[in-house]
Protein backbone atom coordinates (compact mmCIF):
# COMPACT_ATOMS: atom_id res chain seq x y z
CA UNK A 1 0.00 0.00 0.00
CA UNK A 2 1.88 3.13 -1.20
CA UNK A 3 1.92 6.15 1.61
CA UNK A 4 -0.62 9.19 0.29
CA UNK A 5 -3.42 6.06 0.29
CA UNK A 6 -2.65 4.66 4.00
CA UNK A 7 -2.61 8.55 5.23
CA UNK A 8 -5.84 8.89 3.51
CA UNK A 9 -7.32 5.56 5.11
CA UNK A 10 -5.63 6.19 8.56
CA UNK A 11 -6.97 10.13 8.46
CA UNK A 12 -10.37 8.35 7.41
CA UNK A 13 -10.56 6.23 10.26
CA UNK A 14 -9.44 9.02 12.79
CA UNK A 15 -12.58 10.91 11.22
CA UNK A 16 -15.35 7.82 11.72
CA UNK A 17 -13.34 7.50 15.55
CA UNK A 18 -13.78 11.18 16.17
CA UNK A 19 -17.59 11.71 14.88
CA UNK A 20 -18.51 8.39 16.87
CA UNK A 21 -16.94 9.98 19.98
CA UNK A 22 -19.34 13.23 19.74
CA UNK A 23 -22.10 12.74 22.73
CA UNK A 24 -25.32 13.23 21.64
CA UNK A 25 -27.48 16.71 22.47
CA UNK A 26 -30.93 15.85 23.71
CA UNK A 27 -33.50 17.90 21.24
CA UNK A 28 -36.10 19.62 23.31
CA UNK A 29 -39.33 19.80 22.00
CA UNK A 30 -41.15 21.38 24.95
CA UNK A 31 -42.17 21.81 28.72
CA UNK A 32 -43.50 19.64 31.45
CA UNK A 33 -45.16 21.05 34.33
CA UNK A 34 -46.87 19.35 37.04
CA UNK A 35 -50.11 21.03 38.26
CA UNK A 36 -52.05 20.61 41.63
CA UNK A 37 -55.58 20.88 40.88
CA UNK A 38 -57.56 21.25 44.18
CA UNK A 39 -60.64 20.52 42.28
CA UNK A 40 -60.06 17.10 41.02
CA UNK A 41 -57.90 16.36 44.35
CA UNK A 42 -54.78 15.17 42.26
CA UNK A 43 -52.05 16.35 40.17
CA UNK A 44 -51.99 16.75 36.41
CA UNK A 45 -49.47 16.82 33.73
CA UNK A 46 -49.35 19.17 31.47
CA UNK A 47 -47.35 19.39 28.29
CA UNK A 48 -46.26 22.50 27.13
CA UNK A 49 -44.95 23.68 23.35
CA UNK A 50 -43.87 27.18 22.87
CA UNK A 51 -43.51 29.38 19.51
CA UNK A 52 -39.76 28.92 18.41
CA UNK A 53 -39.58 32.74 18.67
CA UNK A 54 -40.86 32.42 22.53
CA UNK A 55 -39.09 34.99 25.08
CA UNK A 56 -40.41 35.71 28.41
CA UNK A 57 -38.90 38.76 28.17
CA UNK A 58 -40.49 39.63 24.95
CA UNK A 59 -44.02 42.62 24.45
CA UNK A 60 -45.24 39.43 21.90
CA UNK A 61 -48.49 37.66 23.53
CA UNK A 62 -49.59 34.44 21.72
CA UNK A 63 -52.97 32.63 21.78
CA UNK A 64 -53.23 29.46 23.19
CA UNK A 65 -54.63 26.26 22.11
CA UNK A 66 -55.56 23.46 24.81
CA UNK A 67 -55.81 19.91 23.76
CA UNK A 68 -57.48 16.94 25.69
CA UNK A 69 -56.15 13.61 25.21
CA UNK A 70 -52.81 15.94 25.36
CA UNK A 71 -50.13 13.35 26.89
CA UNK A 72 -47.19 11.94 25.51
CA UNK A 73 -48.37 8.52 24.54
CA UNK A 74 -51.61 10.56 23.03
CA UNK A 75 -52.36 13.60 20.64
CA UNK A 76 -49.67 16.01 22.01
CA UNK A 77 -46.77 15.42 19.81
CA UNK A 78 -48.60 15.23 16.65
CA UNK A 79 -51.08 18.56 17.59
CA UNK A 80 -47.45 20.55 18.15
CA UNK A 81 -46.43 19.78 15.02
CA UNK A 82 -49.48 20.64 13.55
CA UNK A 83 -49.51 23.54 14.96
CA UNK A 84 -45.57 24.34 14.00
CA UNK A 85 -46.61 23.53 10.54
CA UNK A 86 -49.23 25.67 10.63
CA UNK A 87 -47.80 28.59 12.28
CA UNK A 88 -44.78 29.00 9.42
CA UNK A 89 -44.50 31.93 7.31
CA UNK A 90 -44.90 30.98 4.50
CA UNK A 91 -48.09 28.58 6.01
CA UNK A 92 -49.32 31.18 7.82
CA UNK A 93 -52.55 29.63 8.66
CA UNK A 94 -51.96 30.32 12.84
CA UNK A 95 -50.13 32.80 14.28
CA UNK A 96 -47.15 31.77 16.71
CA UNK A 97 -49.43 29.72 19.24
CA UNK A 98 -48.53 28.00 22.80
CA UNK A 99 -49.91 24.55 22.92
CA UNK A 100 -51.08 23.06 26.01
CA UNK A 101 -51.42 19.19 25.92
CA UNK A 102 -53.65 17.67 28.94
CA UNK A 103 -52.32 14.14 30.05
CA UNK A 104 -55.40 11.53 30.75
CA UNK A 105 -55.95 10.44 34.17
CA UNK A 106 -59.46 9.08 34.23
CA UNK A 107 -60.88 10.22 30.98
CA UNK A 108 -63.79 8.18 31.47
CA UNK A 109 -64.59 10.43 34.50
CA UNK A 110 -63.20 13.61 33.43
CA UNK A 111 -64.92 13.83 29.89
CA UNK A 112 -68.56 12.84 30.95
CA UNK A 113 -71.74 13.92 33.12
CA UNK A 114 -73.55 11.71 35.01
CA UNK A 115 -75.19 9.45 33.34
CA UNK A 116 -78.77 7.65 34.08
CA UNK A 117 -77.69 4.36 31.95
CA UNK A 118 -77.26 1.32 34.15
CA UNK A 119 -75.06 -0.29 32.20
CA UNK A 120 -72.74 2.28 31.85
CA UNK A 121 -72.53 2.92 35.15
CA UNK A 122 -71.35 -0.75 35.91
CA UNK A 123 -68.89 -0.64 33.01
CA UNK A 124 -67.32 2.22 33.57
CA UNK A 125 -68.02 3.33 37.32
CA UNK A 126 -66.23 6.27 37.66
CA UNK A 127 -68.01 8.19 35.18
CA UNK A 128 -69.62 11.90 35.71
CA UNK A 129 -66.82 14.08 36.51
CA UNK A 130 -66.76 16.44 34.03
CA UNK A 131 -68.43 19.55 36.31
CA UNK A 132 -65.12 19.53 38.33
CA UNK A 133 -62.39 18.92 35.11
CA UNK A 134 -64.68 22.33 33.94
CA UNK A 135 -63.72 23.48 36.85
CA UNK A 136 -60.15 22.43 36.53
CA UNK A 137 -60.32 24.09 33.49
CA UNK A 138 -61.58 27.46 34.02
CA UNK A 139 -60.19 28.20 37.27
CA UNK A 140 -57.03 26.36 37.82
CA UNK A 141 -55.89 25.55 34.04
CA UNK A 142 -56.48 28.70 32.11
CA UNK A 143 -55.11 30.92 35.06
CA UNK A 144 -51.99 29.16 35.58
CA UNK A 145 -51.16 29.18 32.07
CA UNK A 146 -51.67 32.91 31.55
CA UNK A 147 -49.79 33.93 34.88
CA UNK A 148 -47.05 31.80 33.58
CA UNK A 149 -46.28 32.33 29.99
CA UNK A 150 -47.41 35.41 28.06
CA UNK A 151 -50.86 34.63 26.33
CA UNK A 152 -53.33 36.70 24.74
CA UNK A 153 -57.01 36.06 25.44
CA UNK A 154 -57.57 34.13 21.70
CA UNK A 155 -58.29 30.35 23.43
CA UNK A 156 -59.13 27.47 21.50
CA UNK A 157 -60.29 24.11 22.77
CA UNK A 158 -59.85 20.58 20.98
CA UNK A 159 -61.57 17.61 22.13
CA UNK A 160 -62.51 14.40 20.34
CA UNK A 161 -64.81 11.57 20.93
CA UNK A 162 -65.44 11.87 25.12
CA UNK A 163 -63.39 14.76 24.53
CA UNK A 164 -65.71 16.28 22.16
CA UNK A 165 -68.55 15.80 24.16
CA UNK A 166 -66.39 17.53 27.22
CA UNK A 167 -66.27 20.74 24.79
CA UNK A 168 -69.82 20.23 23.62
CA UNK A 169 -70.56 20.53 27.70
CA UNK A 170 -67.90 23.48 28.35
CA UNK A 171 -69.43 25.07 25.13
CA UNK A 172 -73.31 24.96 27.47
CA UNK A 173 -71.39 25.48 30.83
CA UNK A 174 -68.78 28.16 30.28
CA UNK A 175 -68.90 29.50 26.71
CA UNK A 176 -66.60 32.17 27.85
CA UNK A 177 -63.53 29.96 28.58
CA UNK A 178 -62.68 29.94 25.22
CA UNK A 179 -63.03 31.87 21.49
CA UNK A 180 -62.38 28.76 19.59
CA UNK A 181 -63.63 25.47 19.58
CA UNK A 182 -62.79 21.93 17.66
CA UNK A 183 -65.08 19.58 18.36
CA UNK A 184 -63.93 15.83 16.20
CA UNK A 185 -66.01 12.81 16.76
CA UNK A 186 -68.45 14.26 19.87
CA UNK A 187 -69.50 10.91 21.72
CA UNK A 188 -72.98 13.18 22.16
CA UNK A 189 -74.87 9.72 22.49
CA UNK A 190 -73.83 9.57 25.63
CA UNK A 191 -76.75 9.30 28.31
CA UNK A 192 -79.10 9.39 25.47
CA UNK A 193 -78.03 12.31 23.88
CA UNK A 194 -79.06 14.43 27.20
CA UNK A 195 -76.55 17.19 26.18
CA UNK A 196 -78.22 17.66 23.08
CA UNK A 197 -81.58 17.71 25.22
CA UNK A 198 -80.76 21.17 26.44
CA UNK A 199 -81.16 23.21 23.40
CA UNK A 200 -81.77 26.61 24.63
CA UNK A 201 -77.98 26.25 26.33
CA UNK A 202 -76.44 26.15 22.84
CA UNK A 203 -78.99 28.62 21.17
CA UNK A 204 -78.93 31.21 24.02
CA UNK A 205 -75.12 31.71 24.86
CA UNK A 206 -74.05 35.07 26.39
CA UNK A 207 -72.36 37.60 24.49
CA UNK A 208 -68.92 35.54 25.86
CA UNK A 209 -69.94 33.00 23.21
CA UNK A 210 -66.90 31.93 21.47
CA UNK A 211 -66.33 33.24 17.56
CA UNK A 212 -65.95 30.00 16.10
CA UNK A 213 -67.07 26.23 16.30
CA UNK A 214 -65.32 23.66 14.13
CA UNK A 215 -67.47 20.20 13.87
CA UNK A 216 -66.10 17.24 12.24
CA UNK A 217 -67.14 13.64 12.15
CA UNK A 218 -66.02 10.69 10.25
CA UNK A 219 -67.12 7.68 8.84
CA UNK A 220 -68.60 6.18 12.21
CA UNK A 221 -72.33 5.20 11.97
CA UNK A 222 -75.37 7.32 12.10
CA UNK A 223 -75.59 7.90 15.94
CA UNK A 224 -72.37 10.09 15.77
CA UNK A 225 -73.44 11.71 12.13
CA UNK A 226 -76.65 12.49 13.16
CA UNK A 227 -75.71 13.95 16.70
CA UNK A 228 -72.83 16.41 14.97
CA UNK A 229 -74.93 17.48 12.78
CA UNK A 230 -77.59 18.29 15.43
CA UNK A 231 -75.32 20.18 17.52
CA UNK A 232 -74.33 21.97 14.47
CA UNK A 233 -77.92 23.27 13.88
CA UNK A 234 -78.44 24.20 17.65
CA UNK A 235 -75.22 26.62 17.42
CA UNK A 236 -76.00 27.80 14.09
CA UNK A 237 -79.12 29.47 15.50
CA UNK A 238 -77.12 31.99 17.12
CA UNK A 239 -75.63 34.44 14.76
CA UNK A 240 -73.12 35.69 16.75
CA UNK A 241 -71.18 31.98 16.15
CA UNK A 242 -69.53 30.84 13.21
CA UNK A 243 -70.19 27.30 12.43
CA UNK A 244 -68.80 24.42 10.17
CA UNK A 245 -69.94 21.26 10.48
CA UNK A 246 -67.69 18.65 8.19
CA UNK A 247 -68.34 15.44 7.18
CA UNK A 248 -65.49 13.11 6.96
CA UNK A 249 -66.35 10.20 5.15
CA UNK A 250 -62.37 8.62 4.05
CA UNK A 251 -61.87 9.22 7.92
CA UNK A 252 -62.93 6.82 10.72
CA UNK A 253 -62.50 7.76 14.86
CA UNK A 254 -58.88 6.25 14.85
CA UNK A 255 -57.46 8.53 12.46
CA UNK A 256 -60.07 11.48 11.61
CA UNK A 257 -58.23 13.94 14.65
CA UNK A 258 -54.87 15.28 12.38
CA UNK A 259 -56.34 16.20 9.34
CA UNK A 260 -60.16 17.32 11.17
CA UNK A 261 -57.63 19.65 13.36
CA UNK A 262 -55.35 20.72 10.21
CA UNK A 263 -58.81 21.34 8.44
CA UNK A 264 -59.83 23.33 11.05
CA UNK A 265 -56.89 25.55 11.62
CA UNK A 266 -57.19 26.91 7.46
CA UNK A 267 -61.09 27.17 8.05
CA UNK A 268 -60.55 29.18 11.16
CA UNK A 269 -58.26 31.51 9.23
CA UNK A 270 -59.85 31.73 5.72
CA UNK A 271 -63.20 31.55 6.60
CA UNK A 272 -66.79 30.19 4.77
Amino acid sequence: MNRSLFALLAHGSLSIAAAQAQEAVPLVLGEKRVLHSRALGEERMLHIRLPMDYSPDSACRYPVIYALDGGLDEDFFHLAGLVDFASMPWINWLPQTIVVGIANTDRKRDFTHPTTIIKDKEQFPTTGGSANFIRFLGDELIPFIDSTYRTSSERTLIGQSLGGLLAAEVLMERPELFTRYMVVSPSLWWDNGSVLAREAAFTKLPDTAPKQVWIAVGKEGKVMVNGARRLARLLQRNPAIQVRMNVMPRHDHGNILHQAVLDAVRWMKEGD
